[in-house]
Formats: C-alpha cells, structure tokens, sequence
C-alpha cells in the first residue's frame, strides 16, 4: 500500500527549486510591501470644515454670507467659514506642504511650502515658500483648535491669512540639551501676504520663543516678536502725525516706503486641577502702521497701488493686545471660553480729537475692543460645537458721523467643525 503512495506523494511534492523561488517571490513581495507602507507613513493628509451660523446686529459685520440687507434691522447668515485640506510629505530631511482653502467665497491656497532640515547637528531648518509669519503666538494657532471663532482684531488686521512668501531659519538645540525649551524663528519676507510680490524690498520677522512643561500638571511659554519691513506710497505726498493731527509731507516723487515696524509679547500658561485645565494665554503689540486714510489694516496688494489721493500713506502709532482665559469643565467635554481684545490704531489721539476739522483723521483712528464669551462642547476628536457671542465696542467722536455712540454690531456665532 505504502509503495503504492509513493508516487503520489512524489507527484504531490513540489520541487525544491520551484519552492525556493516561490520562498523568493513572497520575500520581494514583502519588501515591496514594506517600501509602500515605509512611504505611507511619510504622506500626511488632514483636513477641516467650519459651517456656521452668525447673527449681527444692524451695523455688524459677518464673517459668512453677503453684507447686511436692512439698514435699521440685525441680520443673519449661514455658510462654510472655512472648508481646508493640506498635504504634507517628509522623508526625515526634507518636507513639501500644499494646503487649499474652499470656502463661500471661492478657492485659494494657504500653505506652499518646502522645508529641509540639518541632517548633521538637527539643530536647524530652513522654510520656504508661502507659510505663517514668525510673529507672536496666535498666528500659528490653527483654527480648528482657536477657542474663539477669529484671531485677535489687530492679527487680522496687521497679518491678513496670517501667512507670507519668504524664507525663515528656525534654530532649536537638541531634545537632549537643557536649551531645547528655546526656539528662534527669523526670516525676510516679500511683505504682502499670500499674493505675488510687487517689489524687490523684504521685510524682516523673528520670534524667540520658551516653552517648558511642569511635571505632568502644567506648561507655561514666553515669547518676543519683531517686525521690521515697510510699505510702498504711490503718491507723491503722505501724512505724518503732528500733536493732534496729520501734517501733510512732501516726498518729491512717487514710489517711495513709509517703515513699519512691530514689537510683540506673548505668554501662556495651563494647569491641571480637579477643576479641569485651566489656559491663560496674552498677547500685545505696539509700534508704527502705515495705512491709508480709510484703513489701518497692512496693505497686500495683487498689484502696485495707483497713484491716487486716496492710497496715500497716514504713518500711526499704534496698540493692541487681547488675552484669552479657558476653562475645562473637568473631565467633561466643555470647555467656557473669556476672550477680552482691543485695538488702537493712533495711540496720539482720543474721543473728540478725532475728526476735528482740518485734523484729516476720521473713524479709522477710533480704537474698538470686544469681549468675548463662549462655549465648546466636543462630541469626539473629530467634532467640536462651537458657540460664542461678541460684545463690540468703539471709541466715540463727537466729530465723526454714526460714531458719536457705540455701534450697535454684536455679533452671535454657532459653529459646527468636523476635523479629520
């Protein structure tokens, strides 16, 4: 019987070299699985959508949806504030990101950027490309995790898409070094936000900043900013403060740049308690804006301004600062949020002294300020509640027309965010 089997199972049996090269087949495959899931793991997509509901008072302004219809009434709106993906690649020494912005207003871009890093000390990097300006705390701050539905008035006026096209060095010593809690970010950027450079000046920005953790209980961080750049003036003319108003100066010829120049500090501080963790987080700048005469806010043209009066240059000195408290409702997924922000545009002048005849300042030198409460509520890492209601106030004139009491421009958000 056993005879009989032999050449069965002989036949059944697969020769050693077919089974060597089968053995071969599944280890090529292995390693090509491997590469795959190597690379994978070196691609990184994330993405966030920000639908929302606002409510504003007759002389408010909303961040979704068109402007106010009816004069003497509030209004509301609905819309995606913000719908963006980014795409990230880092091999170890070198990252690429693209990160598109969609939204009720159309499609952009936000992030374009190439960074490498210092293989050798890795104590150093270098970026390029359109990325978020080394200034201050809260430019980097993501808006999926921002606790308030919009960065601080004076971020949003002096950093529009908080990014810029330039190039940065950051320097930070090693994870191992006592020093590695220090970090510096310094660049030269074209200066007009996200849109194409229309000169050959850059501006300088740079940030030293500290971070250290206490235990597993708390952190805290320090940071100074600067920036030094200028703004282009297309007339032959331009307005300087002099005592109480702007005095007009004579600059001979067109295409000549007013300084700004920015000087910033910001802290934080968090704690764990059975209370739940408490954030305290402040942020100031002072320094000198030019603006035009209906506008404080940094100027990002596609294109050079034309020689015109009414984008000549008013230089202004200015403050803002706003600080945020946030409370953890213990473990629970709440969290209540205290925002108090303020901005003043011309620091040389108050209340009446503004619009005075003859003076040439208007209702772009009145100061404004908001506080704001709100209210998180997290379903799961993915998805957020937001609801938050801003109490607007501003600087009144007896000399400027609908400013000589407060606007009515209070504004309600309730917003739904899925992060993924």
């Amino acid at each position: 019987m056993l005879l009989a089997l032999c050449p069965l199972l002989g036949f059944a049996q697969e020769p050693e070299n077919d089974q060597e090269q089968r053995i071969t087949a599944l280890e090529e495959q292995s390693e090509t699985l491997d590469k795959l899931v190597k690379g994978l793991s070196k691609f990184k997509a994330s993405a966030y959508i920000q639908g929302q509901y606002q409510y504003g008072e007759e002389d408010a302004s909303l961040k979704v949806g068109d402007k106010n219809e009816n004069a003497d009434a509030g209004f509301n709106r609905i819309g995606i504030r913000r719908g963006r993906i980014k795409f990230e690649y880092n091999d170890g020494i070198g990252t690429g990101a693209v990160q598109i912005e969609v939204n009720d207003k159309g499609v952009s871009y936000r992030d374009l950027y190439i960074g490498v890093k210092d293989p050798w000390t890795k104590r150093s990097s270098l970026t390029v490309g359109v990325f978020n300006r080394p200034f201050g705390y809260e430019i980097p701050y993501s808006t999926s995790n921002l606790e308030s539905p919009e960065r601080a008035t004076i971020i949003q006026d002096f950093f529009p898409d908080e990014r810029d096209l330039g190039a940065m060095l950051t320097l930070q010593p090693v994870k191992e070094s006592k020093f590695y809690f220090l970090k510096l970010e310094a660049g030269l950027f074209a200066g007009n936000s996200i849109n194409k450079e229309t000169d050959s000046r850059k501006d300088f920005i740079g940030r030293l900043g500290a971070e250290k953790t206490i235990g597993d209980y708390a952190q805290w961080g320090l940071g100074v900013s600067y920036y030094n750049g200028s703004v282009y003036n297309p007339t032959t003319t331009a307005y300087e403060m002099v005592g109480k108003e702007f005095r007009v100066v004579d600059k001979g010829t067109t295409g000549t740049y007013m300084k700004r120049e920015y000087v910033g500090m910001d802290g934080q501080f968090s704690i764990l308690t059975a209370m739940g963790k408490t954030t305290l987080r402040a942020e100031g700048l002072l320094g000198i804006q030019p603006g035009i005469a209906g506008s404080s806010k940094s100027p990002n043209y596609s294109a050079r301004p034309t020689n015109s009066p009414e984008n000549a240059l008013y230089k202004r000195p200015f403050i803002g600062y706003f600080f945020y408290l946030i409370q953890d409702i213990g473990s629970s997924p709440f969290s209540a949020v205290l925002k108090y922000d303020t901005y003043d545009p011309n620091t040389d002048l108050q209340k009446d002294e503004v619009g005075l005849a003859g003076s040439n300042t208007s209702k772009t030198d009145l100061a404004q300020s908001t506080i704001g409460i709100g209210a998180l509520y997290r379903f799961s890492k993915n998805v957020r509640l937001q609801a938050y209601y801003e109490i607007n106030s501003n600087e009144k004139s007896a000399n400027v027309s609908g400013y000589e009491s407060d606007r009515k421009d209070n504004v309600l958000t309730v917003r739904l965010q899925y992060k993924f």
